[in-house]
This record gives C-alpha cells, structure tokens and sequence, in this order.
C-alpha cells in the first residue's frame, strides 16, 4: 500500500446503507430468563451469533433505557445480518425487534408467551425461524466498498509503559489514516481522559465538544470521589501499576494517544452512533468488555484493541485487532496478538510504516480475514449498567 493512498475492503452492503465487516445471524437473548433457551438456539445453528443478557426485567429510568439501547444497537450493527430476538413476553420482545427491523433488516421473535412458558419449545421454534434467517442470510455476496464505509472503535487494556510509547501512538496512526479516507472512528474510557481533557479540548472540533469531553470527565472523576474510592489501585489497576503506569494522568496521556491527532467532531453517550464521519469521543465506562459492547452498539464494524502484557478479552459482533508493542508478549502470544508492533519498541521499524502495515492488515480484517481472537472464541458482550434493579 503506499502511503496516502486510501484502498477499500470487501464487506456485505446493508439496506440502509451501511457496510458489514461480518454476516452474522444475531440470536438476540434480551433477559435472563431465556438465556439457556437462547444459548440452546445459538449451539444448534451455524453461522449465528449468541447475544445474550442476564439482565432486562426490574430495570427502570436511565438505565432501563441505555439497556435498551445496548440491545437495539447490537442488533442493529451493519455486522448482523438479521436477528432473532428471544424474551419472556411478547411485548417487550415486539419492541426491541421492532426498534431493531427500523434498520431495516430482517427480525424474528420467539418468546415464552408464544409457547405456554414451555421452554424446550421455545428453543424448537426459534432453532426453526433462526435456520431461515440463516439461509436468507447465506445469499449475501461481499463487494467492494471505500474504506470510508469503515467505523472503528480503538480500546485499550493492560496496559503498560509500552503501550503510550508504540502500541497507542501507533493505532492513533491508523485512526488518522481512516479518518483522513473519510471514515468514522471512536475511542472511550472517560475516566481514562482525566488529566488530558485539556489536551483533547484543544482538538474539539467546536466549543461545544469541548465543554461535553471536559464535563463528561468532571462527572465521572466527581462519582468516584462522592463514594470515597481512590482511583490509584482501580484505575490504574495492579497489572497497569507493574506495568510502569503509577497515576491516572500518567495513564491518560498514553491513553488518549490511541485517538490519533485529527479532530474530535462528536461526544457520544453509550451506544449512540455518530451522526457523521470524523472521530468521536464516547463517555462510558473504561474497562474493556463494557467499553467495547458500547461501541459495537453504536454501529462500529471493527475493533483496535492495544495491550502491554496481553489481554484476551475481544468483542463478539465487531472482529477484534489485538496490538501490542512490548517484545515478550508479542513472543509469548503468538495466536493471540494479531499485529506486532514490537520491532517500532525495538528500532527496528519506522512507526509510519508500522501504521500502514497496520492499517492494510485493518482493511484484511474488514474483508473477511479472522482475528485470533475470533478463531480461539475470545468475544462476548458485556452489557453497562447504571442503576440497581427493582
């Protein structure tokens, strides 16, 4: 690839528009009591996806509807397909799916109120609606597309002394490359901002942004501190401690690296997809499994995920790039780390060149090509929850 030039990938093209990286028939769990049901659905079909919550029933206010959101937005994601959603009763399930359908795509139910409570039947007759969605789904063909089709959410976790000096600037890098091709990408962790807020105001696009990064970090920093918790110890953690990490503004500033230096264009709450191309930023929690399930919910078709020391978690509906810049763990997780970028850590390699082997191999996974973490099972959704249940 030479550098500047602006290549596409081969995705699946949805009918609103959008582009999918994968085409997955989504089984849509959307409370805990047809988990089992849903996972039985999920085990008995290939080509689906188990998307599963054990919570939905006994939520209220704020976090009853980012929970919504969650579901809404997975099922929604360009990388599904089509989706079967399993619930306890039809009402609820008639939302979500109805929420989802607006897309459009095609949306299936199946629902204990349907099968008298007779949980062996609901996984019969969702095996039966999920097998045609499946079928329909296989018709798809891949076609190329511009990379501007791309929206990438970065992340980071375990991280170390190494990730702020290769394995973030250089994903930052990437960030620039897609969004200078006209693409959308977003990066999170609000707490993992503070310290650097003013850093990131200085890049708003408006002074509006700038405002709602800044009061987003003086929310969460304020949170923490009404219940007497010291973030040293929880953020950073005792893996980032050894790691050579010793204070949250220390963190932050490598943290924010893996944003790249174009300018912030958008303050999304969780699961809010962007209304534009550009980066965004998206305030919600930090830790990995919550941050990424975030992000797929808003719409994203791929994931850059930097560590020092490794960290295995990947996300299920968006193909999950594992990159690290540290030597040992490059060496030692050889199935794991799918961009090693420890030859820049080392001198051996200009982190320019690094970023577009990076960047081309970021088009080879938007054009079908597995991540480790997808051929070792290493995904699942994590759903954020704000509030205590009734």
């Amino acid at each position: 690839m030479t550098r500047g030039s602006h290549p596409g990938f081969l995705g699946y093209r949805r009918a609103d528009g959008r582009v999918g990286t994968r085409n997955h028939v989504a089984v849509l769990c959307i409370n805990g009591l047809v988990g089992r049901a849903a996972a039985r659905i999920a085990g008995a079909l290939a080509g689906t996806l188990l998307i599963s919550t054990p919570y939905g029933r006994g939520q209220f206010g704020p976090d009853k509807d980012d929970h919504a959101r969650q579901l809404v937005g997975l099922g929604r994601n360009p990388n599904i397909a089509a989706v079967l959603v399993v619930g306890a009763d039809r009402k609820t399930a008639e939302a979500i799916a109805g929420a989802i359908a607006q897309a459009p795509k095609p949306v299936a139910i199946a629902c204990l109120d349907d099968v008298h409570e007779d949980a062996l039947a609901l996984a019969d007759r969702g095996i039966r609606e999920t097998a045609r969605l499946v079928r329909e789904a296989s018709r798809l063909r891949r076609e190329p597309v511009p990379a501007s089709a791309l929206f990438l959410g970065v992340e980071c976790g375990h991280s170390d002394a190494t990730s702020g000096l290769v394995a973030n600037p250089l994903a930052g890098k990437i960030v620039d490359r897609l969004i200078d091709a006209g693409g959308t990408a977003v990066f999170g962790e609000t707490v993992e901002w503070l310290g650097a807020e003013h850093l990131l105001a200085g890049r708003a696009a408006s002074p509006d942004v700038a405002r709602a990064l800044v009061a987003a970090v003086k929310r969460r920093e304020a949170a923490v501190a009404a219940v007497g918790v010291d973030l040293t110890g929880n953020n950073p953690g005792q893996e980032n401690i050894r790691g050579g990490l010793s204070t949250i503004e220390e963190k932050s500033l490598g943290a924010i690296a893996k944003g790249g230096s174009r300018p912030i264009v958008g303050v999304l709450g969780i699961a809010e997809a962007p209304r534009g191309p550009g980066l965004h930023l998206m305030d919600a929690p930090a830790f990995s499994p919550e941050s990424l399930t975030g992000f797929a919910a808003a719409g994203t078709q791929a994931m850059l995920f930097t560590t020092g020391p490794g960290n295995s978690f990947c996300n299920a509906v968006a193909p999950t790039l594992k990159i690290s810049g540290r030597p040992d763990t490059a060496a030692r997780l050889t199935e794991q780390i799918d961009l090693d970028v420890s030859t820049v850590f080392a001198g051996r390699e200009d982190i320019e060149d690094a970023a577009d082997r990076g960047f081309a191999m970021l088009l080879d996974v938007a054009s079908g090509l597995r991540t480790w973490g997808e051929i070792l099972g290493e995904n699942a959704e994590t759903f954020a929850r704000t509030g205590g249940s009734l």
